[in-house]
């Protein structure tokens, strides 16, 4: 195992309810076998307390373990990865990183080898961070003609931003509140964006908020309620239902794409929509997202696109369009291959 450290720098400032970011640290986990390598990556996260430094402890402890990932699928390897790691995002590099190596191995692309088939792709939303409202126009028209925008909010001003975006695009809206809002807010909100043109609202009350108030929301509110930060690992989209209209899924967040799949499973055998998000990170990470897209109603990868500098190649997002390499397994490569040390800079 080969960890590649990277720094990741942005075309702008991030911002969205709880903070700004301006440079994202990521850890790239690469699995060699007989001249092929497995991508995984992971990025650090203060919100869900990961560190690059807790990450890489946490994998140099099952280092003696990784040979049967030759022997054995990822699948079947990923509760043993689990309890031995007791790091979620730790577990969601390794397992990416493994589904890659297993794929490749084999010729297939990821999605083939899951057997999914390619068609009917949605496409990806391109997300505007908080900002004054002049500085989000400017982030809009510096990417035109997607077809879906992704407006974070949870500011005084958030039906102002809205309204002042809409005048520079018939593009539909999708909002993101990170937690910030009430019932309240959420219910006249609500009232207000439909008019203007949003799908749906992404995680509008803290994850804590009482079970009643995230029902209360399914019940009356004017639009969609899409689970994120209350849909974090396998067991909670059965909690997720009748309180939420779909679920986001992020693989760190729930360990990895062995998880990943089995929730967009079941989050579609209960009629929930289903939607797969990103931290913003390489194409390294958003390669392997993008093949569980067959899954998917939503699809918000656009976290290699707000990079100034990409240490990765892989799958190419052409005004949201999702392009895959068609290369095996998520078909993405660091650029430069960094010398080989167990902790490699990718700058």
């Amino acid at each position: 195992m080969i960890l590649h450290e990277c720094q990741l720098p942005l075309c702008h400032p991030f911002a969205i309810s709880r903070g700004t970011t301006t440079m994202q640290r990521s850890l790239v986990v690469e699995l060699e076998h007989e001249g092929i390598s497995g991508f995984g990556e992971v990025t650090e996260n203060s919100y869900y307390g990961y560190t690059l430094e807790s990450i890489r402890s946490s994998l140099a402890n099952i280092e003696s373990f990784l040979s049967q990932y030759i022997a054995h699928s990822p699948a079947d390897l990923w509760s043993e990865m689990k309890d031995r790691l007791q790091n979620m995002f730790a577990l969601s590099a390794l397992d990416m990183a493994g589904h890659d190596l297993h794929a490749r191995r084999q010729g297939l692309q990821l999605y083939e080898s899951w057997r999914l088939a390619w068609k009917q792709i949605p496409a990806s939303s391109y997300t505007i961070g908080i900002a004054p409202i002049p500085k989000m126009i400017r982030k809009l028209q510096e990417q035109p003609g997607w077809d879906t925008y992704k407006i974070k909010l949870g500011t005084p001003e958030d039906i102002a931003i809205v309204e002042a975006l809409r005048q520079h695009t018939t593009a539909a809206f999708r909002v993101d509140a990170n937690c910030a809002w009430t019932v309240k807010q959420t219910m006249e909100n609500a009232d207000a964006l439909v008019e203007l043109g949003v799908e749906f609202i992404e995680q509008p009350l803290p994850a804590n908020a009482p079970e009643a108030d995230h029902r209360e929301l399914f019940a009356k509110a004017s639009l969609p309620i899409i689970a994120d930060e209350n849909c974090l690992e396998d067991s909670d989209v059965e909690k997720c239902e009748g309180k939420f209209h779909g679920v986001n899924i992020k693989l760190c967040k729930c360990g990895g794409l062995t998880p990943a799949l089995k929730m967009l499973q079941e989050a579609r055998s209960r009629s929930m929509k289903t939607m797969v998000g990103c931290m913003i990170e390489s194409s390294i990470g958003i390669s392997a997202a993008a093949h569980l897209c067959p899954l998917l109603d939503y699809v918000d990868l656009d976290g290699a696109v707000l990079l100034k500098q990409d240490p990765a190649v892989g799958v190419v997002l052409k005004q949201g369009e999702i392009q895959l390499s068609g290369r095996p397994g998520s078909g993405a490569r660091l650029k430069t291959r960094p010398s080989t040390s167990s902790a490699a800079a990718c700058f």
